[in-house]
Formats: structure tokens, C-alpha cells, sequence
């Protein structure tokens, strides 16, 4: 039986949305079809999620003529290539303006799927339905979607809103305890870069969390859909303050990308850019010790690397001189004036970047 433990709202308007969070709500035929307009419906996952999930769902969306695309999983795969055999299916099907996308998967899906959706027809439904924890805090709500590109992250893409997000807690039951850990990183940042009390919150119940103890797991998930959300409300295109939804993301990144997309898990990379990002912000005088340590500790408890690879600091340079947030070819950063307080600056000492890039051993 579902149960239905919050529902928040995303305000942007005529395309605002829900974001149904509880448990079992994969079999909630009532979470769907308000936001399915037509018969026609294509759920797109991957060879891991729907041998798990692809059946619950069918089960729940029967009456509608629906489709279903199961692409490789792994970051590796989040390319124009891959992304061709959604559109192979949907003109093969014949779906026209009024169909129905489906993302049934982690982030690489949810993006993959939400651009799809913007460029098939110029542009047709689509509904997120995140079953990892990176995906239900994170990349599933703001529209974002996109591919990646053998030079840069995410740099193909489009901001396409989704018309629902269905968050079942219990598909997180099912995920391996590095992609839990890996999530855990959004629900960190969030607290990092926007509310001090929440920060406390995890400190206290990181153990529950990585238990997946369901309360717990509901709480971060909407803690985080809610600060997430009004950052999207307030800056839906990255225009301004939503770029501090991306602390760490720039060094994190540069690793994705330094190691070949795949090796280490996004929020892995997040969690160790988020790292850096605070011994920077306390180089420059803006963090303190106690608060900098505070940060390595928490992501360091919820099983994430807390230093990068092996990339030297003119590689690290190379690769986020190629990111969405370089202005007029200068970079900006997400830096921190203590926990809570985040800020977006492009006005910082590179001596301090490069003793951040440096201070690795690398």
C-alpha cells in the first residue's frame, strides 16, 4: 500500500509541479496519470533498474499504450550516441506531441530522458521518477537535463521542466551502499551551502541515514527537495543564486572528467571537490579550521572520498577552464563564509587555488 509522506510544490508558474514523496508510490496510479495527457507513454531505464522496477511500474500504467526503452547503465553511456535510441523508439512508435517520457532510473536517466523530452517534437511531456538518492535530491527536480561530451560535463543540454517527480522511497532499499553514499553527497551540499541547521541534523543521524532508516531517509530527502526547490523557483536558468547548487561541482567535475566518466561516481567527485572547495574557502581566510573540518567529517562519515585523484594542478586548470560557470573566460567558484553561507565569486586569489590544487600531493 502507498503511502504518501510529503508533497512540495516546484514554483515556476504555468510549468510548475509537484514532487510526491512516500512509500510504494510506484504502484500510486494515482501519482501518474493527472500528468499523463494522452495514451501514449514511453518509460525509459537502464539493464539495472528495470529488471527491478519496469514491471511495478507497466502494472501501475496499464490501460495506456506504453513503451519501454532499457538503455546501458553508467555514466559512460550519457552520450548523443546513446541518447538516439529513445528518438529511434518513439518514431518507430509513431508517438506524436501529446506523448508521455518516463524517467525510471538514476540521474543519467532522468537527464537523458528530460532532453529527450525537450527535443522530440520540440519539445513533449516527461515525468522524473528518481530511484537513486543522488537523483531524488538532486538531479530529478530544476529541469536540467543534458548528455555529456568527451571535453565537458553536461555541456549539451537544455532546461525542460518535468510535469511531476514521484520520489518512492523504497527503491532505495535496492541500491548498492557506494551509490547511497554517493547521494549522500547532494544532502550534504545542501545543507554546506544553504542551512546550517540541517548540516547539524546530518552530523547527528548520518549512521540512520547510511541504515536506511526509511524516517530518516524521508526527512533528508525532503529537506533537500525543499531547499533545492526554492533555489529553482527563485533562479530557474542559472541566471544567478542557483549556481551555488553547484559547490563543488567545478573541482568535482574536473575529476569525472580527468578520470573517464564512470570511474568515479559523481557524487564521489562532489564529495571530494566539496572538499576542496572549503579548504580553498578557508585559505582565503573566509572558513574556519573548526567549520572546515566539520565538512571533511561528514562527508568522510557518509563513505566518501575526502581528497581527489591523482590529477596534477595544470590538469585540474585544464579541465575547468571547460565548465558552464567560466564567465568571459573567468572562472567562478562556489566558496563558502561558513557553513550555511555559500557565495558565488569570481574574485578570489589564484594563489589560493593553486595551493588548494597542490596541497593533494598531486
Amino acid at each position: 500500500m502507498s503511502r504518501l509522506i510529503t508533497s512540495l510544490d516546484v514554483d515556476l508558474g504555468e510549468r510548475s509541479y509537484p514532487i510526491y514523496i512516500g512509500q510504494n508510490l510506484l504502484r500510486d496510479a494515482g501519482r501518474f496519470r493527472p500528468h499523463i495527457p494522452s495514451k501514449q507513454v514511453l518509460v525509459v531505464s537502464n539493464e539495472t533498474v528495470a529488471p527491478l522496477y519496469m514491471q511495478t511500474l507497466l502494472d501501475t500504467l496499464q490501460g495506456l499504450q506504453v513503451e519501454q526503452v532499457v538503455l546501458p547503465d553508467g555514466e559512460e553511456y550519457k552520450t548523443l550516441e546513446i541518447l538516439n535510441r529513445i528518438f529511434d523508439r518513439l518514431l518507430e512508435k509513431r508517438f506524436d506531441r501529446g506523448c508521455t517520457l518516463i524517467a525510471l532510473g538514476g540521474g543519467v536517466i532522468g537527464d537523458m530522458t528530460g532532453f529527450a523530452a525537450a527535443c522530440y517534437q520540440r519539445g513533449v511531456n516527461f515525468i522524473q521518477v528518481p530511484t537513486t538518492l543522488l537523483s531524488q535530491v538532486d538531479s530529478s527536480v530544476g529541469g536540467k537535463t543534458g548528455v555529456n561530451h568527451p571535453l565537458g560535463k553536461n555541456m549539451i543540454g537544455a532546461f525542460y521542466q518535468p510535469r511531476a517527480v514521484v520520489i518512492d522511497i523504497e527503491t532505495l532499499k535496492t541500491l548498492p551502499a557506494r551509490e547511497l553514499s554517493a547521494g549522500l553527497a547532494e544532502v550534504i551540499k545542501h545543507g554546506i551551502i544553504k542551512d546550517a541547521d540541517y548540516f547539524t541534523w546530518l552530523e547527528a543521524n548520518m549512521e540512520r541515514l547510511r541504515a536506511l532508516d526509511v524516517d530518516a531517509l524521508a526527512h533528508a530527502v525532503e529537506g533537500s527537495c525543499l531547499i533545492k526547490s526554492r533555489v529553482v523557483s527563485a533562479d530557474e536558468r542559472e541566471a544567478g543564486q542557483r549556481a551555488l547548487l553547484n559547490f563543488g561541482h567545478t573541482f568535482g567535475h574536473a575529476i569525472e572528467t580527468g578520470m573517464g566518466y564512470g570511474n568515479w561516481l559523481h557524487g564521489e567527485a562532489v564529495g571530494a571537490g566539496m572538499c576542496m572547495a572549503a579548504r580553498m574557502s578557508r585559505l582565503l581566510g573566509w572558513l574556519t579550521p573548526e567549520e572546515e573540518a566539520r565538512i571533511t567529517a561528514l562527508i568522510e562519515a557518509a563513505g566518501l572520498p575526502t581528497a581527489p585523484p591523482d590529477l596534477s594542478p595544470a590538469r585540474f586548470m585544464e579541465l575547468m577552464s571547460v565548465d558552464k560557470k567560466v564567465m568571459a573566460g573567468q572562472l567562478r567558484l562556489v566558496l563558502l563564509k561558513g557553513i550555511g553561507k555559500a557565495l558565488i565569486s569570481d574574485d578570489f586569489s589564484m594563489d589560493a587555488l593553486q595551493r588548494t590544487l597542490a596541497g593533494y600531493g598531486a
